[in-house]
């Protein structure tokens, strides 16, 4: 076999590497380099401008987290926006809940969603044909932006580091839309990259979001592709108590949603400890 490695360019001095078994795909899209590899170790892998976004192995871990986290805190979450997340598993994870009715997620990169179907079917499995989802190719900021007051539940984010494409999901005027237009008890959710070496996502993201959140907080997934340690997924909502429900009020919630028996990673307890951040991190928000 050939001996060639894909080595990942998302810090300077510091990095992962896999031996690569073949390419399947590498696209310059109007955004974005794409390319999607068959790896040794982790089965197939999609890259954005040579960073790590997923990896069929441990996929499942910042899926199951970002997705069914927010639904099942809320416990009554109808209608979930999702901004990026092309690759599908996000919202393959939110219907899984029989309680949403409604599912639209907005995809800038048209690119990745054609890629993912076609080298990354296990991701979004049957999601993308579900009648309760609408699948946008556009701008989320616009999106947010026209969408009628109090019209979600959950907004997941699910896009790049605060760079490039994902630069225009971190702002000021970005995070004031997702506040009008989500419903009471409703909360935003997405990555805060690793704080052992992006601490400063965690805390400017934080900030920025405390303008217009009363409730501002973090929680932890540990993917093992996201280097560096615990991920942390930004949590901002209106009702601080939806992130102290207590594992068996979740365990209930998941049995009724029919997500019981499905999840890799998420368990209620482990969501429930995920809001005990550690020091090294939890100093990083307001």
């Amino acid at each position: 076999m050939t001996d060639m490695w894909f080595n990942e360019t998302l810090y300077p001095a510091w990095g992962q590497r896999f031996r690569v078994v073949r390419e399947l795909a590498r696209v310059r899209s109007d955004f974005q380099d794409i390319a999607i590899f068959e790896s040794e170790t982790h089965g197939r892998v999609m890259t954005l401008d040579g960073v790590v976004q997923i990896t069929e192995g441990d996929e499942f871990v910042y899926q199951e987290m970002i997705a069914h986290v927010p639904i099942l805190a809320h416990g009554a979450a109808r209608s979930v926006l999702i901004i990026g997340a092309g690759d599908g598993g996000v919202l393959k994870r939110v219907l899984m809940h029989a309680g949403v009715t409604k599912a639209v997620m907005v995809e800038i990169d048209g690119e990745v969603i054609r890629l993912s179907k076609q080298f990354l079917p296990g991701i979004g499995g049957t999601a993308w044909s579900d009648p309760r989802a609408e699948v946008i190719v556009g701008d989320g900021i616009d999106y947010v932006k026209k969408a009628p007051d109090a019209s979600f539940d959950v907004i997941i984010v699910d896009s790049t580091d605060p760079i490039g494409v994902g630069e225009v999901l971190f702002t000021d005027a970005f995070y004031q839309n997702c506040a009008r237009i989500l419903t009471d008890r409703g909360v935003i959710v997405n990555q805060c990259g690793v704080p052992a070496m992006q601490a400063d996502e965690l805390r400017d993201t934080s900030a920025r979001r405390r303008q217009f959140f009363p409730h501002v907080t973090a929680y932890v997934a540990a993917v093992p592709t996201y280097v560096g340690g615990y991920m942390t997924l930004g949590w901002a909502g209106k009702d601080a108590s939806l992130t102290q429900q207590p594992a068996a009020t979740l365990a209930a919630r998941a049995q009724a949603a029919g997500i019981t028996g499905t999840t890799e990673y998420w368990t209620p307890e482990i969501h429930a400890a995920a809001f005990h951040l550690p020091p090294y991190i939890g100093k990083h928000l307001p």
